[in-house]
């Protein structure tokens, strides 16, 4: 007997209702105002243990040696095999009006064959951006964020014992170069490009200042004029219009993780009329191979004969559901789900639907 669902269902052309305002900080991203990425090579000291195999990893070695060298240690020809250091790459992102003196947080990760960087020190590294300018200097004690044990015949690993962070461990030594008080225009980019967001950004920015200032150039661009906002500075302006709040406007959009079974929705997806029927068949194969014997004083040998049996299942249905009227998507999940259809099962239908056409929104599988 096949599972049977009957949908009629018909598209609501009622518009989509409006989402709660929101601050344009939160929409855009200033030009200009963002910050960058820093990296760096070095070295963690004081492990239990737990660092470089100097044979699987030997740039520690080279490393270790040049940097005891800087520090007047002559180790040229030396052979020394530590167990309680291990190479890391060191990155942090620079935020953006960043001044010398400030700090600003690391993130430790090992390169080599190190089992753990807990209880870990950080040695003085530099930290670069793109343009090989050294912006930064890090150092201190790593907090790994995993635990590791191990005995004669097993081990346990919770969490990445090989990777940590360093709150504040880098000082700022170099800042970037940009004067923002020097700007005419100021370009506002949408995280979410989108015509009718734009749009309303500009009306609420022009609202607020009570002028032409702002301009959409696209849907994922609104410019500002500063000369014509009146105000002393730059700064000023994006103070000012930072907590302007908007109602942004949203592509109807579903996205399903097939490997969780996940599904996430907007409110404004729409379906128009369909109709599904969906069944689950399970086949089930057994080998079942039988020994045959010769017969006694016989010149025959043992035989294997092979027997399989194969049968093929259908689940029972598990009802039937009617919805009328304008429908949005959440109510059919919602109707699904009363009819105990799993997610799994769920997002074949939804691929089903849109495949037929039928589901009016964009359809995101992960």
């Amino acid at each position: 007997m096949i599972r049977a669902l009957l949908l009629w269902l018909s598209f609501g052309v009622a518009s989509a209702a409006l989402g709660a305002p929101v601050r344009i900080k939160d929409l855009v991203e200033f030009d200009g105002v963002r910050g960058n990425d820093l990296v760096g090579y070095g070295l963690v000291v004081g492990l239990n243990g737990t660092g470089d195999g100097i044979r699987n990893a030997p740039f520690t070695e080279e490393i270790l040696s040049n940097l005891l060298e800087r520090l007047g240690v002559n180790v040229t020809g030396e052979q020394f095999r530590p167990k309680n250091v291990a190479a890391v790459f060191v990155t942090a992102a620079l935020p953006p009006f960043a001044r010398v003196g400030g700090r600003i947080d690391m993130t430790v990760s090992a390169i080599g064959d190190a089992k753990s960087l807990l209880g870990g020190t950080l040695i003085m590294t530099p930290l670069k951006a793109a343009d090989g300018e050294i912006y930064a200097v890090g150092q201190g004690t790593v907090i790994a964020g995993g635990a590791s044990a191990s005995g004669d015949g097993a081990s346990v690993v919770e969490g990445v014992p090989t990777s940590g962070v360093i709150p504040a461990g880098a000082r700022v030594e170099r800042e970037i170069e940009f004067d923002f008080s020097s700007l005419a225009m100021i370009r506002l980019a949408l995280r979410t490009p989108d015509f009718t967001t734009a749009e309303r950004i500009e009306r609420a920015v022009n609202r607020s200042f009570g002028r032409q200032v702002a301009l959409m150039l696209d849907a994922g661009t609104v410019e500002l004029n500063i000369r014509r906002a009146g105000m002393r500075s730059p700064a000023h302006v994006i103070g000012r219009l930072e907590n302007v709040t908007v109602e942004p406007q949203r592509r109807a959009r579903v996205v399903v993780d097939q490997r969780s079974g996940t599904i996430v929705m907007g409110e404004d997806v729409r379906i128009s009329r369909v109709a599904v029927s969906q069944g689950n068949l399970t086949l089930r194969i057994r080998e079942e191979p039988l020994v045959v014997q010769p017969n006694p004083f016989s010149a025959g040998g043992t035989v294997i004969v092979p027997r399989t049996s194969a049968r093929l299942e259908e689940e029972p249905g598990t009802g039937l559901a009617e919805v009328e009227g304008g429908t949005s998507l959440s109510e059919v999940v919602a109707g699904l789900n009363a009819l105990g259809v799993s997610p799994r099962d769920m997002i074949d239908i939804l691929k089903s639907i849109k495949a037929a056409g039928a589901l009016h929104a964009e359809f995101l599988v992960r």
